[in-house]
C-alpha cells in the first residue's frame, strides 16, 4: 500500500479568475477540498512540489495529510488541469477522506516476468494490453501501488482477464470477464510491416532511377545543343 505524504497549503479567501491568476503568479496553483458533508474549501499549493508529485505518476491514487490554516486534512486527489501548451498544472481538485470512506480509483497493471512467458520469449509474440488500469473501490488508506500480472507461463494465444488476477484489496467495479491482456501470433502484423516496407523502398528505388534518367537526358541534350552550335559556326 502506497504511503500517505504531507502537502502544505494556505487557505484562500477570494475564489474566481481573476483570484486564480493572482495565486499563480505567486508560484502557486489553486486547489480546493470538497467532500465528507463539509463547505468546499478553496486552498493554494506549492507549484513546483505539486508538479513534481503529479508528473511523478500515481498522483491520483495517493493519499494526502494537507496542513492547512494549522489543521490536518486527509484528502485524495479527483482531478487536475494542466496547461495544454506548457503542461504546467493549473488547478487540483482534492476529495476530503472521513472514516469509513471508500473511493474508487484506477490503479496501473504492471506485467511481471515476460521473459518466463514462452509466447513471448521463444515464440515472438506481442504482449497486447486491453487495460492498463483497473478500477478499485477501496479504503482510501489501502489503495494498491498497481496490480501485477504474473506472465510466467503464458503462451501465444493465451488471454488474461480480472478473473485470472489477483486483486490485492478492494473491489474491482468492472466484469470478472473483462479482458486485461492476450498475447498475439508475430506472423500478422510482421508479414504487413515487410511487404509496406519493401514497397516504399521499390517505390524509392524506382523514383530515383527515374530522377537519373532524366538528367541524363538532360545532360546528354545540353551536349548535343552545344556540339550543333559548334557545327554552325564553322
Amino acid at each position: 500500500m502506497s504511503a500517505s505524504k504531507s502537502l502544505e497549503a494556505v487557505a484562500r479567501d477570494r475564489v474566481g479568475k481573476g483570484a486564480a491568476r493572482a495565486v499563480r503568479r505567486q508560484g502557486q496553483i489553486p486547489a480546493v477540498i470538497y467532500g465528507g458533508n463539509q463547505a468546499p474549501q478553496a486552498i493554494a499549493i506549492e507549484l513546483i512540489r505539486t508538479r513534481t508529485l503529479i508528473y511523478a505518476g500515481g498522483f491520483k491514487t495517493t493519499l494526502f495529510d494537507i496542513k492547512v490554516g494549522g489543521k490536518n486534512v486527509r484528502a485524495i486527489p479527483r482531478d487536475y488541469q494542466l496547461d495544454p501548451v506548457s503542461g504546467v498544472p493549473l488547478h487540483v481538485d482534492f476529495l476530503r477522506v472521513v472514516a469509513g470512506q471508500t473511493v474508487t480509483v484506477d490503479v496501473p497493471v504492471h506485467f511481471l516476468n515476460e521473459e518466463a512467458a514462452p509466447g513471448i520469449k521463444q515464440n515472438g509474440g506481442t504482449l497486447n494490453v486491453a487495460q492498463h488500469t483497473l478500477s478499485l473501490d477501496v479504503a482510501p488508506d489501502q489503495i494498491p501501488e498497481a496490480i501485477e500480472v504474473d506472465l510466467t507461463g503464458r503462451e501465444i494465444g493465451d488471454a488474461i482477464h480480472v478473473s485470472d488476477i489477483k486483486i490485492p484489496v478492494g473491489t474491482y467495479t468492472g466484469e470478472p470477464t473483462d479482458a486485461v491482456a492476450n498475447i498475439l501470433p508475430p506472423t500478422v502484423l510482421g508479414a504487413e510491416v515487410e511487404a509496406e516496407e519493401a514497397a516504399i523502398a521499390e517505390a524509392q528505388s524506382a523514383e530515383a532511377a527515374e530522377e537519373k534518367a532524366e538528367a541524363e537526358a538532360e545532360e546528354n541534350e545540353g551536349e548535343s545543343d552545344e556540339k550543333s552550335e559548334g557545327s554552325d559556326k564553322a
